[in-house]
């Protein structure tokens, strides 16, 4: 069951980690205010350097991780899409990656609740991308 749940919840965090750096990557070009545009790119550094983590692990496990939903990812992207053409404002932009790490936070906290028999270091992976994703939601709240 350790290694099940530990594999598990490692493709939930690959997964959520590609969401996420996708989603930044949507809107960064958007981005008017610098100080927005270095949030959003620090976050990105984080996305990236927990992916690597998460990757490294997935190969150790001989697993090839997860892709986030298509269904998800491509009604993420309309969304984005749509939003930016009507308003493209920082503040939308931020509302957009509010929702978007609010959703994250809800999916991984499930994921961690689901999966409790995972290995101690991958919980810990989990629950840094949850802080990475809270405070890049709070960062956001300045913009909106």
């Amino acid at each position: 069951m350790i290694h099940s749940d530990t594999i598990k919840l490692l493709r939930e965090c690959n997964a959520g980690i590609k969401m996420g750096v996708a989603s930044i990557e949507d809107v960064v070009d958007h981005v008017k205010d610098s100080g927005m545009y270095n949030i959003l790119n620090k976050s990105r550094e984080d996305h990236n350097a927990l992916g690597s983590k998460t990757r490294q692990l997935l190969n150790d496990y001989d697993d090839s991780g997860k892709e986030p939903n298509p269904l998800a990812k491509g009604m993420s992207k309309m969304k984005t899409s749509f939003k930016l053409t009507v308003n493209d404002t920082d503040a939308a932009i931020a509302d957009l990656m509010t929702d978007g790490c609010n959703m994250g936070v809800k999916s991984l906290s499930k994921y961690l609740n689901q999966y409790a028999a995972a290995e101690e270091q991958v919980k810990d992976i989990a629950k840094k991308l949850i802080k990475i994703e809270e405070q890049l939601s709070v960062d956001m709240r300045s913009f909106l």
